[in-house]
């Protein structure tokens, strides 16, 4: 017995100071630019990054910011982001219990009475036992302990994942929103250009009817009148369209979406504060999510190779049995059971080696799909800078543009009622005009998207 002890508690120490097998994770190095193609010349770029700003600072229609507290209580990717956090914690406390010692007791009872018999007497029996069981397979390779640092990494790489999805339900409420208070401004613009309309059509009636002007004059304003009159419609279905799909983030029910600042009184930033671009490497919730499910396939491969090497069991029993139950915890009822196995696998026709290749492969292609994150983030960042500084030069030259077909179909009225002009001329004028003020809309819609796809390029919003 003390023989058996002693094997014992040194495969235990021997299991407590073994080394664990596998390659050890190294960050991989990627190519990072010094600065964002797009950034600003005169932005400093080590100066605080747009991306670590709270979304309600950059957000500050204060409609806006309720619409988004409500979305990250409801939205239903946000919940569901969230459960699987709470799975990937239960899987990683189940991946850790392997390491550990697995008992379990239990006791039993039975009595037996045979009656009398030709060849025999009669008799009664009882037993009761009570016994302890214990099992532990030694972790000497680090098998288990691999497979803990994958749980583990895969646990924060869900984390990362709800992140990314409160980033992207943060967009897109602002994207959502922006779009439908841009479709109120059209719809606003409309009926204002409506209203004009229908008052110089009865101007026009009353010019044809005293002789001052002809048919084709009242037919070109009704042309006019109509045109602004069925864009109403076509508007309001897409406003309605647009509050439904928003109500779907919010995880309600579709209905009205209440109303705050108008697209003009939107607030808007001069100028963006990028970061640095190794910044990214950081912020970002894809970047830091595939980073994480690299190193759990990194930890598989030692999962893997651990399996080729012999698994070392240890097994024990104890308890008391007797026939009486009187006398079942007595010294002579006790019964113990001590063993240790050890099994090296042989032949496993390959199975065991392609594993590790299976496991390493998968790990290159976390590799690149790591290094393809990095790089696909760095475009977008670029791309966002790009879009709000040119967004913006693009509304500037607009509300120019607005302003000479305005100038232009003003002048064409004044030519038109001193008879200097045709009607045609304010036809073709005042179209141009509330064609003019309605890209001046898209044009202001498309600087505030920019604004939200710079920051959401950033990594900004998830942290709260």
């Amino acid at each position: 017995m003390r023989r058996v002890l002693m094997f014992i508690l040194t495969l235990i120490a021997f299991g407590l100071i073994a080394c664990t097998v596998g390659p050890k994770y190294r960050r991989p190095t990627v190519d990072v630019p010094g600065t964002y193609r797009g950034q600003a010349s005169d932005t400093n770029a080590a100066a605080a990054t747009l991306g670590d700003t709270n979304w309600e600072s950059v957000f500050r229609d204060e409609q806006l910011q309720s619409l988004i507290r409500t979305a990250l209580q409801q939205n239903y990717d946000v919940r569901i982001a969230a459960e699987r956090v709470i799975a990937a914690q239960a899987l990683l406390r189940i991946t850790h219990s392997d390491q550990l010692p697995s008992m379990g007791v239990g006791a039993g009872l039975s009595s037996l009475r045979q009656p009398q018999q030709p060849i025999s007497p009669a008799f009664e029996y009882e037993s009761g036992q009570v016994a302890a069981e214990a099992s532990w397979e030694l972790d000497f390779w680090g098998k288990y302990r691999k497979a803990t640092e994958a749980a583990r990494a895969s646990l924060a790489a869900t984390e990362w994942a709800r992140r990314a999805v409160t980033n992207t339900i943060i967009a897109n409420v602002a994207t959502s929103y922006f779009q439908f208070r841009a479709l109120d401004l059209q719809l606003e613009i409309t009926k204002n250009t409506l209203k004009t309309r229908q008052e110089s059509l009865q101007l026009t009636t009353v010019l044809a009817d005293g002789g001052a002007a002809s048919l084709v004059d009242v037919r070109q304003a009704e042309q006019l009148v109509f045109t602004a009159s069925a864009a109403i419609p076509a508007l309001q279905q897409q406003i309605a369209e647009q509050e439904n799909f928003l109500s779907t983030l919010l995880g309600q029910n579709p209905g009205a979406i209440p109303r705050g600042l108008k697209l003009n009184d939107q607030p808007r930033l001069a100028s963006i504060p990028a970061g640095l671009p190794s910044q990214l490497l950081e912020r970002r919730p894809d970047i830091q999510q595939a980073e994480q499910q690299l190193i759990a396939a990194n930890a598989q491969i030692g999962v893997a190779k651990a399996a080729m090497y012999p698994t070392i069991s240890l097994t024990g029993s104890g308890g008391f049995q007797s026939s009486a139950l009187s006398r079942l915890f007595s010294g002579p009822s006790g019964f113990w059971n001590v063993g240790a196995s050890l099994i090296q696998p042989v032949f496993t026709a390959g199975r065991l080696r392609d594993q590790v290749r299976l496991t390493e492969s998968e790990e290159r292609q976390l590799l690149l799909a790591y290094q393809k994150t990095v790089q696909g983030a760095f475009r977008e960042v670029s791309d966002a800078l790009v879009a709000y500084q040119k967004t913006a030069e693009a509304r500037e030259e607009q509300q120019k543009l607005f302003a000479a077909a305005q100038d232009s179909a003003r002048l064409a009225r004044v030519r038109y009622e001193a008879g200097a002009a045709a009607y045609l001329e304010v036809l073709t004028n005042e179209t141009n005009s509330y064609a003019a003020e309605l890209s001046l809309s898209q044009a202001k819609l498309n600087e505030m998207l920019a604004l939200v796809q710079v920051y959401s390029a950033l990594g900004g919003g998830w942290k709260q």
